[in-house]
């Protein structure tokens, strides 16, 4: 099935169904465009410090706010499910509880409905495009459209993907299907139907991109802008990258070291030695490696950066559509990743063949701990972890109609289970949903919409909001109350780090605050035992 005949399939199961709604009509209540990467680091993007060409994400940014301390959970399905309903993961079964079904395939307990059952209740039309990774299908948890790739492993040819909760045939190898494409093509679409069908209803746009994680596929012409750009290696990207963060004002400490030692949170021996003599799966100094192996490497960072510009690209269609049909001004985009770049290494679905192209449908490249330290300057560790590495997202937020004094960065402290609330404000509905049939626990996050309006203090003015935020996953566990981050891999002793002064977690002092520890363990204990009993104690899945 070629890219061109999905395009007609999307537009045939268009006419059956309805589409989204533009509120440029509705002007008390704004549009919301959610946008999504995937395994996107801290300083991938130009505005945030990157090399990588960004224009349109960068632009958005120039004419709204940066956030410089906002969280995920470390990774994908905790954060999603944390994004859209309001949640931490472990509340609503969606990362690991003791004894009961939870993780990457629990089910939510019926008070925990997704963001968009809520708006669509509310009279907003409700769109997603593109990964879910969340329990249940698209329209049967509130959204009227939804072109879901489920199939994150083959950009080219997806073997399954939905539309609108209906499989798609498989996409035949040698077409001209790219999922990064098509994912905003069925955005626009979406857009440009509810401009002409739905004017007078505001719409709420959930925009995931698979991109940029693994496996590494890219256009060839997309990789061939970056082909030079990283022969120098990781060490010289990294420092001209923490020069740029430091320019813009975004991170104030020292750059993190990079742990030698510190590999792919999990081992695939088998994998190293299919990728071949190119692959290494530490961050070993540029110098000592052959130069296959630079080569190998430059080339894999090359193919990230690719999937990235080609995402801000796709991302350019999407705001050019909104400008056409006027909605730009009255809609709040906002933009995040779901957690820090991935130091993974691995070979899955349909393999590797050492002799086909880099970024092409027969590789599967990962980027590995190397570029992955590159990604996430100027923090620790990666993906999985609950260092700042792991779970700090760059969000920007755009919204003409609503954004004051634009171009602000902030330093206001954020996490996933703020856009819930802040996008309930917004809108005007109330923090808990009373049509639900069991009581729901009190959110856990805070709504950020006077922070984006202009009525918090500009950024070093005034300290940023006392916060205590809380992170488990996979046995890396950590909490932050105000400025001070208590954090300790699996199997680790706890670190505790002042973020006001060593954000880059560099200074490990709990040898001189045994107290503080204590305190901010026992508080993360006590969250734990709550949310626990919040997952435990819920109505029967949905």
């Amino acid at each position: 099935m070629t890219f061109s005949l999905l395009r007609v399939s999307l537009l045939l199961f268009a006419a059956i169904g309805f589409v989204c709604g533009d509120a440029a009509s509705a002007a008390e209540r704004p549009n919301v465009l959610l946008i999504l990467a995937d395994d996107l680091g801290y300083s991938d993007l130009g505005c945030y410090g990157g090399e990588i060409q960004t224009p349109n994400l960068d632009g958005l940014a120039r004419d709204g706010v940066r956030f410089t301390q906002f969280y995920n959970t470390a990774r994908c399905w905790p954060t999603r499910a944390a994004l859209l309903t309001g949640f931490y993961a472990q509340q609503v079964r969606r990362d690991t509880v003791p004894g009961i079904a939870s993780g990457g395939r629990g089910v939510r307990p019926e008070w925990a409905p997704l963001l968009a059952e809520r708006l669509q209740q509310a009279g907003y039309r409700t769109y997603h495009s593109g990964k879910w990774h969340i329990d249940g299908m698209p329209l049967e948890n509130g959204f009227d459209r939804s072109y879901y790739l489920q199939d994150q492993g083959r950009f080219f040819n997806p073997r399954v993907h939905y539309l609108d909760d209906q499989r798609l045939p498989a996409v035949e190898p040698g077409s001209d299907f790219y999922g990064t494409i098509a994912i905003a093509d069925h955005a626009v679409d979406c857009l440009r139907e509810h401009a002409e069908d739905h004017p007078e209803r505001p719409f709420f746009h959930y925009l995931a991109f698979t991109a940029p994680h693994f496996p590494l596929h890219a256009l060839p012409e997309d990789i061939a802008r970056y082909r030079e750009t990283y022969q120098r290696g990781w060490k010289e990207l990294r420092d001209e990258r923490w020069r740029r963060i430091r320019e813009l004002g975004l991170v104030e400490a020292e750059l993190s070291p990079v742990e030698r030692e510190l590999g792919p949170p999990y081992d695939f021996p088998e994998a190293i030695a299919q990728l071949g003599p190119g692959e290494t799966n530490r961050p070993e100094p540029w110098g000592e490696l052959t130069a296959e192996q630079q080569e190998f490497q430059a080339t894999k960072m090359a193919i990230h950066a690719a999937m990235v510009d080609r995402m801000d690209r796709e991302i350019g269609r999407v705001l050019e559509q909104l400008r056409a049909s006027g909605a730009l001004e009255n809609t709040l985009i906002l933009f995040l990743s779901d957690n820090g770049a991935s130091a993974e290494i691995m070979v899955r679905d349909d393999g590797h063949d050492p002799a086909a192209p880099p970024g092409s449908a027969a590789s599967y490249l990962c980027l590995g701990p190397g570029w992955s330290t590159v990604a996430n300057t100027p923090f620790r560790r990666h993906k999985t972890w609950v260092h700042e590495g792991g779970i700090a997202t760059p969000l920007i937020a755009h919204w003409p109609a609503g954004i004051s004094a634009a171009g602000r960065v902030t330093d206001e402290p954020g996490h996933v289970i703020d856009l819930v609330p802040t996008i309930l404000e917004l809108t005007g509905l109330p923090p808990i949903d009373s049509g639900s049939d069991a009581a729901a626990p009190q959110l856990p996050g805070a709504s950020l919409l006077r922070v984006l309006k202009g009525d918090a203090a500009e950024a070093g003015d005034a300290e940023p909001t006392e916060r205590t935020l809380w992170w488990l996953h996979e046995g890396n566990r950590a909490i932050r109350a105000g400025d001070w981050k208590l954090v300790a891999a699996k199997g680790e002793p706890w670190e505790l780090y002042d973020l006001s002064r060593d954000r880059t977690e560099t200074v490990d002092l709990a040898a001189e605050h045994p107290e503080r520890v204590r305190e901010l363990e026992e508080q993360w204990t006590e969250m734990h035992e709550r949310f626990v009993e919040d997952s435990v104690g819920g109505a029967v899945g949905r």
